[in-house]
């Protein structure tokens, strides 16, 4: 009885767990084809085949609906927790690319994209699109780099404040391109232009920021 009892459970979980996806799903579809404000948890619940009250009880009302879809793509935004700590000049270029890297990749997605023009789209009339999207998913890339910069700054790599430091990597980064893609008037990079521009962006950032001098301290141990 115990096990047939678990196992029930677990179906329900499953089910729920894919009922849920399908929620979203709808939602996210709807948000960018008719606009967050304009769509309405009726037209969600008849394109997710679920009624109200189940759309209600596994995701919540439209605003919790649009956290979980930011929330949902936002982990594309995720950077690996267990990035090196840059040792050298050189080691931090490397850091800074691969860094690069994975957030042109991630960012530039076409679904990303569709999320920051949702957001756009909606700044006046739902304004809530676009703090969610900074607060969920923009903050843990920005977050990430500063901690890069403030590593390098620790180690006698860079000076000068990691929070500035971490915006003009991210200008090198991007230039024109987010509002290229935005606009819909430039393609996606492929795979190689996105690790050549990272490359670029870091080798850049080094050579306005050349190493800081060495204090008398760190002159002694050396």
């Amino acid at each position: 009885m115990a096990a047939a009892s678990i196992s029930k459970r677990r179906q329900k979980g499953r089910d729920e767990t894919g009922v849920r996806e399908r929620i979203l799903k709808a939602a996210f579809a709807a948000f960018t084809k008719n606009g967050y404000a304009t769509s309405s948890t009726l037209e969600i619940a008849t394109h997710a085949r679920v009624s109200k009250r189940e759309l209600y009880a596994l995701v919540g009302n439209k605003q919790q609906m649009l956290i979980a879809c930011i929330s949902e793509r936002a982990r594309r935004f995720d950077i690996p927790a267990d990035l090196p700590v840059p040792h050298d000049r050189e080691n931090l270029k490397h850091v800074l690319a691969s860094f690069g890297t994975k957030l042109l990749s991630e960012i530039s997605h076409p679904t990303v994209i569709a999320v920051f023009r949702l957001a756009i789209a909606e700044a006046v009339q739902a304004p809530e699109v676009a703090r969610a999207l900074n607060s969920i998913g923009r903050e843990a890339s920005r977050a990430a780099l500063r901690k890069i910069m403030a590593q390098a700054q620790a180690s006698g790599l860079l000076a000068g404040s990691p929070a500035e430091l971490a915006e003009q990597f991210s200008g090198l980064l991007w230039g024109h391109l987010m509002v290229s893609l935005l606009l819909g008037v430039a393609r996606r990079p492929d795979s190689r232009e996105i690790a050549q521009r990272a490359r670029a962006a870091a080798a850049a950032l080094l050579e306005l920021h050349p190493r800081p001098p060495l204090s008398n301290s760190e002159k002694t141990r050396s």
